[in-house]
């Protein structure tokens, strides 16, 4: 018989599957914060549930973990993950530690379609899009091993961001429920301005995240003009991904304070006139085929005017963020 993985549901999803077994909403959220909030994967720990319901949920559903191939843990107490998402395809997770935050970096994709020619990812060709639930799974995972690795049960990871492998809008419909479970009081209750989704720049489906599920949105330019980004980031050569398109408001994020944008190049080449640009690569090594293609290849940057990001910097609350040379 196959079984549901409860990680794949947000709180309405998980009414509408707890409503297929004859039971009402209120047992969802109990068990959605047993799930999410005590990390429980065994039902019969959910002590406040029924045990008929308890009996339902063992024959008709599981919480999947995801399983766990290596883990790094550094001296400045960051930790990353390589987790198994089946089929020789593997992701990775970070977690981040600061005063004054805990940040997770997290995957929505096993490979990336974009192939930005800097990537390490994008050259490894894209696999598939990851499931709600394997989104959910790094979250859920890293959140209840660090609690029991720091010796606290306060809440670790304050802050998620969407920038680990693959482009999360071309994963939307996986994304969405996964972003809502994040943002969930019953879940891991995470501010919308601490949840930030990165992207290249798919344009159609940033406006419809804004009206969606608004949260924190980076767009990652890479480059200060349309022609350098079409070499690097093929998306680009695509009307809907062109920069002045990238460059626009977008209602809902704004809405949420929130509208970062990274631009590689762009004032680095007017500090440092006639040198040439170099793109920084993200991945676990700069010697990665095609790295040195990208680095050996002049570009012709002319400086880029401070009109191009005004569209956002005249909102009150956004932030335009440049990345170190």
């Amino acid at each position: 018989m196959t079984t549901a993985n409860l990680l794949d549901f947000d709180l309405d999803g998980l009414a509408a599957f707890c409503e297929t077994l004859g039971e009402k909403r209120f047992r969802a959220t109990q068990l959605f914060r047993w799930i999410h909030q005590r990390g429980a994967r065994d039902f019969d720990q959910m002590t406040d549930l029924a045990k008929s319901l308890r009996e339902k949920l063992r024959t008709a559903a599981r919480i999947e973990a995801l399983p766990v191939i290596t883990q790094h843990i550094s001296a400045d107490g960051t930790i990353k993950w390589l987790f198994d998402v089946r089929d020789g395809n593997a992701v990775e997770a970070v977690f981040i530690p600061e005063d004054d935050r805990g940040t997770l970096c997290v995957s929505s994709q096993a490979g990336c379609a974009v192939g930005c020619r800097f990537c390490s990812t994008g050259h490894q060709g894209f696999s598939r899009n990851l499931t709600t639930g394997e989104i959910v799974a790094q979250l859920w995972f890293a959140e209840h091993f660090l609690r029991g690795h720091l010796k606290t049960t306060e809440r670790v990871i304050s802050n998620v961001v969407m920038m680990g492998m693959g482009e999360p809008l071309q994963n939307y419909s996986a994304l969405v429920p996964a972003l809502r479970t994040m943002l969930d009081d019953h879940g891991y209750g995470l501010s919308r301005r601490r949840v930030t989704v990165s992207t290249s720049g798919v344009v159609p489906m940033m406006d419809r995240l804004g009206q969606d599920c608004p949260v924190a949105l980076a767009v990652s330019l890479h480059a200060p003009n349309d022609p350098l980004r079409d070499n690097l980031v093929p998306l680009n050569r695509i009307p809907a991904g062109r920069i002045a398109l990238c460059l626009q408001p977008v209602p809902g994020a704004c809405a949420a304070g929130l509208h970062h944008v990274r631009v590689l190049h762009a004032r680095w080449r007017e500090r440092h006139p006639g040198a040439r640009p170099r793109a920084r690569c993200t991945g676990p090594s700069p010697q990665w085929r095609g790295w040195h293609q990208l680095q050996d290849q002049p570009h012709s940057i002319q400086p880029v005017p401070r009109l191009r990001t005004d569209a956002i910097a005249q909102h009150p609350r956004a932030r335009v963020r440049e990345d170190p040379e």
